[in-house]
């Protein structure tokens, strides 16, 4: 009897003892003395996604020889700027008649390369004359304008929300971005169906030279005075896969040719990179994007997207789509063709909202809460409403003021900085 009363005080002593700890445990829970709270502040949010890739030259030339031979003597180097018609390289030639028959041929393609890139370039002009695709950016543009000074009206007189309106007001900046960028593009267009008529011309100069040259080297054994490679267009040396002494095979309907140097216009760049499906379907052509460059310490270079490919391409398991975007000329900073650059796609931007830290805030059953200070020794957790996020910050548009002190969820080792 006595060892059974023994063992009940035991049991019950047990039972008491647990009982105590998970009361204290749960008041320690409820008691705000050892957490830390912030305060909701008015911040910018923006949401974003990231392209990858690399900068590139808009236009780049391979520079091949319209004869064959050895490279006798090159005029240029790396990263020197060149001008149009400008010396590049002298072959020494060695005449055949295989060599002239095939010169015959280049220069009959490139009379009708020429013909074909002028029409082009008229067709182009004509486009251009009609500005369909300018004249249809400013319409939506001035229609935007129209739309946020009504919104405007509404908002002063209380009918509409400040959210709504600054919904409007990003709509507005996006479709007159647009209608810049829709402006510069057009320009561009031309420049280089320009650019590409010129090049034809040289190379059909070219051709007629080299064939002429040929022909008299054949015929009357003469030396090799007019075999100099000429560059087709102005710009930068990229490289010179050749040296002097080489043997360089002419570019024909049966050979691609030995490049003899490459040049591209540095002041007229793109960047090409790759986004996820999943971030795809809310990109728009006129989207501007802030490059930063790996190599280029606290750089911030402006572009805006001109193309998104209609194919994606599967890698590592994840289909990723192609896209292209314009590079603003800048003089700030020098960028070299093959830059990795990251390349951030602003799709929402939100201008002084209430937010909190994304950590804070708590997911139950596809709602939102977060805890916050009530009193001295309580913490309740509420339902709020939330709006974009960054991944870092996340726009509250109901349910918390400036007033309220939130509980930081995830306590990181830093200096006691927040308000308590």
């Amino acid at each position: 009897m006595n060892r059974g009363c023994f063992i009940s005080t035991i049991v019950a002593v047990g039972i008491l003892t647990v009982g105590l700890v998970f009361y204290f445990i749960q008041q320690r829970k409820k008691s705000p003395d050892n957490l830390r709270f912030e305060k909701p502040v008015y911040e910018d949010v923006i949401k974003k996604t990231v392209a990858t890739g690399t900068i590139k030259p808009r236009l780049e030339i391979n520079i091949k020889p319209q004869v064959s031979g050895v490279i006798e003597e090159l005029y240029i180097d790396e990263g020197q700027v060149i001008e149009k018609g400008q010396k590049v390289a002298k072959i020494q030639l060695i005449p055949s008649q295989i060599s002239i028959n095939q010169a015959q041929t280049n220069v009959e393609l490139s009379q009708l390369q020429v013909k074909e890139a002028a029409r082009e370039l008229e067709r182009q002009k004509k486009i251009a004359s009609q500005s369909l695709d300018v004249e249809s950016a400013r319409l939506n543009y001035e229609n935007a304008k129209q739309e946020e000074e009504r919104q405007r009206r509404l908002r002063d007189e209380g009918i509409i929300s400040e959210q709504d309106y600054n919904r409007i007001l990003l709509d507005l900046e996006l479709r007159k971005t647009t209608y810049e960028n829709t402006i510069i593009s057009s320009e561009n267009t031309l420049k280089q169906f320009e650019t590409t008529l010129d090049i034809r011309r040289q190379e059909l100069s070219s051709a007629v030279d080299n064939l002429q040259l040929l022909k008299e080297g054949a015929a009357k054994n003469s030396k090799q005075v007019s075999n100099i490679v000429t560059a087709p267009v102005s710009g930068m040396v990229l490289d010179i896969p050749v040296e002097e002494g080489s043997s360089v095979i002419e570019r024909n309907n049966f050979n691609e040719g030995t490049t003899v140097a490459i040049i591209a216009d540095m002041n007229a760049l793109i960047f090409e990179g790759k986004v996820d499906e999943s971030d795809v379907g809310r990109l728009k052509e006129g989207m501007p994007l802030v490059l930063k460059i790996g190599a280029i310490d606290s750089s911030a270079i402006d572009a805006f997207l001109e193309f998104i490919a209609p194919r994606g391409e599967k890698e590592e398991g994840t289909v990723k789509f192609e896209v292209r975007a314009a590079v603003k000329p800048t003089t700030n900073v020098f960028l070299r063709a093959g830059y990795s650059a990251n390349g951030d796609v602003i799709m929402e931007k939100r201008i002084n909202v209430l937010t909190v830290k994304e950590r804070d805030i708590l997911y139950e059953d596809k709602k939102a809460f977060v805890e916050v200070k009530k009193g001295d020794k309580v913490v309740e957790k509420i339902p709020i409403t939330t709006g974009i996020s960054d991944g870092l910050i996340t726009e509250i548009t109901s349910g918390l003021d400036t007033t309220m002190r939130v509980k930081v969820q995830q306590e990181v080792a830093q200096p006691a900085a927040a308000s308590n």
